[in-house]
């Protein structure tokens, strides 16, 4: 079975790539990661003749612009990567099916920033969208346009998922063990948002849910065209920093955390307004998965004793 993935480069396509199983369903797994050189998202017509070309079985689109604040100063560059990219995969996909063959389907990554955050309880799959910013609003345009132009094929999966982090690349986990580490030699505290809540997700995990959604699939399962994926548990930014100053140390990456203190949103102000609340509800996913949550400190104590293994 072909996959074409992209954002293989990111954080969560490592991720993808470094725990690919080597057959979904009873079929060999050959997957392709093309390099920004061989497919520009910002280019429809390269996403479309990436499609053409390698004519493969699934799209697993974990590409995206996902620099949120930086969104409202390129809202065009934005639009074109994470809004326009995967309907042009979708009717590449579309293209393929209509010359016959195998059914060609599609996984597209979404973001729990398409809600606003008013809610104030878990937002199910079914809950309807209400972005605050251009980062939110393209990714679910991403969204709509991949179910417009494969769903009613019963070809198009969107998974949407939270406060993605992971040993490589530019994150939230990696940031703050970088600044635990300034402040606490500088003796100063480290300022961190607490009224803004969701739930870390560790790629490691949101990878093996990812090819369990595939492998899934491809078995028969009848599978929501929604769903959403987190780590399991509730935290705001302030004690997903704090965790991440306690457990570092207690993994031996940090001789001595640095003291957090909570402030609020109005005290740090972004050009992206972030929802408050966007917590998910994965309980569907995870009974339609098999894969239970597990708790997200679990989870971010895994990344960290990793890091520290690589740790010379």
């Amino acid at each position: 079975m072909k996959v074409l993935l992209t954002g293989g480069s990111g954080q969560l396509g490592q991720a993808l790539q470094s725990s690919a199983p080597t057959v979904i369903g009873a079929e060999p797994l050959e997957l392709w990661a093309p390099g920004r050189a061989h497919l520009d998202l910002s280019d429809p017509q390269d996403c479309r003749q990436a499609v053409l070309t390698w004519r493969p079985d699934w799209v697993l689109n974990a590409g995206a612009y996902t620099a949120v604040d930086q969104a409202e100063r390129e809202p065009q560059r934005a639009a074109a990567i994470n809004g326009v990219a995967p309907g042009a995969l979708a009717e590449a996909l579309s293209e393929l099916k209509a010359d016959g063959g195998p059914p060609r389907r599609m996984l597209q990554l979404s973001t729990d920033f398409v809600f606003d955050g008013h809610q104030g309880r878990p937002y199910a799959p079914e809950s309807p969208v209400a972005p605050l910013g251009v980062y939110g609003a393209t990714k679910a345009a991403g969204e709509r346009a991949v179910l417009e132009v494969l769903g009613g094929q019963a070809a198009a999966h969107i998974l949407r998922t939270s406060w993605v982090y992971g040993p490589v690349g530019r994150n939230f986990c990696l940031t703050m063990l970088r600044l635990h580490r300034q402040r606490a030699e500088q003796g100063q505290p480290l300022a961190v948002v607490v009224d803004q809540v969701g739930c870390p997700t560790s790629t490691t995990g949101l990878a093996a849910a990812c090819w369990r959604a595939l492998s899934q699939v491809q078995a028969g399962q009848t599978f929501p065209s929604i769903l959403h994926w987190s780590d399991a548990g509730a935290a705001s930014w302030f004690d997903f920093a704090l965790a991440i100053g306690e457990l570092a140390q207690a993994v031996g990456l940090l001789a001595q955390p640095a003291e957090v203190v909570p402030i609020t949103t109005a005290d740090y102000p972004t050009p992206a307004e972030r929802p408050r609340y966007s917590l998910m509800d994965c309980s569907a996913t995870r009974a339609a998965l098999g894969l239970p949550g597990e708790p997200w400190r679990h989870a971010l104590e895994a990344v960290l004793r990793q890091l520290a293994l690589a740790t010379p």
